[in-house]
């Protein structure tokens, strides 16, 4: 699993670590966007200055919809007691997204910087391998994020 920048949300529970973001939909900018501009290839977070991130997310139109999914994600809900965060995350998607990639546990694949908008970019390519960031708002939404992988 990648490194924690931030507080753990929800103390660790099931294994999910998030980073902070805009707190549940607050405000919609997110200039938080680490590793920009750094020519060695590594930020001072660990991160790195990655061109693709592999991810999934979880996308709902309401906010106590995607409240109540990341609940779900925190207090591990998969009926096996499995503590999987793909497993897990998947089933999530499955159940509460309303995106059409919902249907595929919420993978979105590999994308290259730039072809995601806004805090959405800005959340993917800032949430560490292996964890999910805490919901967001975009213009299209609340997302939660699982981050899957990273590579140039």
């Amino acid at each position: 699993m990648g490194k924690d920048s931030k507080a753990k949300e929800g103390g660790g529970k099931g294994g999910i670590k998030g980073k902070k973001s805009t707190g549940g939909g607050g405000d919609e900018s997110n200039s938080n966007s680490k590793g920009k501009g750094k020519a060695a290839g590594k930020s001072s977070d660990g991160l790195g200055t990655c061109t693709y991130v592999k991810a999934r997310h979880i996308l709902c139109e309401k906010q106590g919809k995607i409240n109540e999914a990341y609940k779900k994600l925190q207090d591990g809900w998969l009926s096996n007691g499995e503590k999987n965060i793909l497993c897990e995350f998947s089933k999530v998607a499955s159940e509460y997204s309303e995106c059409p990639s919902g249907k595929k546990g919420g993978d979105l694949g590999w994308f290259p910087r730039g072809k995601m908008a806004g805090p959405f970019q800005d959340v993917a390519f800032s949430t560490p391998v292996g964890a999910t960031s805490a919901p967001f708002k975009s213009t299209h939404g609340y997302h939660i994020i699982l981050s899957e992988g990273r590579k140039n």
